[in-house]
């Protein structure tokens, strides 16, 4: 059963940082790239940032470029999501998806 757990979010400061972690199983994560997506309230999803699956390879939403970081260790089946310089707007629910699998979502939140 393919299942992907995503953890690590919450309530931070406007300019802090959080770090989500996705861990998968059910699949061979070292063969797949993995993304993050995030869903504000009342807007669509939106990808955040992907990753290869030897994770050469990175790319970001404009919005997110110089302040997150996705990266993975295929020894521990886990993406990540390193979020520095928070802003409200980075508010929203926050999937790990691969393997044409979804998590079930992290709520951030980014408010003073």
């Amino acid at each position: 059963q393919v299942q992907l757990v995503e953890s690590g979010g919450g309530l931070v400061q406007p300019g802090g940082s959080l770090r989500l972690s996705c861990a998968a199983s059910g699949f061979t994560f070292s063969l797949y790239a993995m993304n993050w997506y995030r869903q504000a309230p009342g807007k669509e999803r939106e990808l955040v940032a992907g990753i290869s699956s030897s994770g050469i390879i990175t790319n970001y939403a404009n919005s997110v470029k110089g302040r997150f970081t996705i990266s993975r260790d295929n020894g521990k089946n886990t993406v990540y999501l390193q979020m520095n310089s928070l802003k409200p707007e980075d508010t929203g629910v926050y999937y790990c998806q691969g393997y044409k699998a979804w998590g079930q979502g992290t709520q951030v939140t980014v408010s003073s």
